[in-house]
């Protein structure tokens, strides 16, 4: 089997060391040393941390949209248990970190959208899509009767989204899962009633 070329190397080192101190908290020498490469290596792969952000937000995104997409297109279980099950992948995913480190597009939009035109247009379209995804198990659960037809899907999945970025982030500050508890109990008992 090929050993990792230096720039798989510092991918993988990079978005673990970024999602634990953040983008702004991980120098490149930070990165260089975690991939155990010379520093002159990250800017032969890279032009700028921030072209490497770039790179790192978008493997991450994939893993998630992934991940994401298997839970959401559960067509055997209802939209609600759909979205239930989302929450709970987050839930899980925070507690076996003892709530750190967070979700990474959450992360890069609290530190890095002042500061990168770059990043924060394309933490823009990641937001689209991953309201999309939760859209559609959404608009499922109304063509099923299982929801209201009244219902705004669009509108609401881009609040359950955002609901959910803002309770990981103060679940990380609290080191408790009960804002993403609290956040989901009101989603399925309020608004997807």
């Amino acid at each position: 089997m090929a050993r990792p070329s230096n720039r798989e190397k510092i991918l993988n080192e990079g978005l673990r060391v970024v999602h634990e101190r953040g983008f702004m908290g991980a120098s490149v020498r930070d990165i260089a040393q975690a991939a155990n490469v010379p520093l002159g290596s990250f800017t032969n792969h890279f032009p700028s941390k921030e072209a490497f952000g770039l790179e790192i937000l978008e493997r991450y995104f994939e893993q998630s949209r992934n991940f994401n997409a298997q839970i959401l297109g559960d067509s055997s279980k209802t939209a609600r248990e759909r979205i239930d099950a989302y929450f709970d992948k987050a839930i899980a995913g925070l507690s076996c970190n003892e709530m750190r480190g967070g979700c990474l597009v959450g992360n890069f939009c609290a530190e890095v959208a002042d500061q990168s035109e770059v990043l924060r247009q394309r933490l823009g379209r990641i937001f689209e899509d991953m309201r999309d995804g939760i859209k559609h198990v959404l608009e499922e659960g109304v063509a099923t009767g299982e929801l209201s037809a009244e219902l705004d899907c669009k509108r609401i999945a881009g609040f359950i989204y955002s609901s959910m970025q803002g309770a990981i982030l103060i679940a990380k500050v609290l080191r408790s899962p009960l804002p993403l508890e609290n956040c989901r109990a009101q989603i399925l008992q309020t608004i997807l009633k």
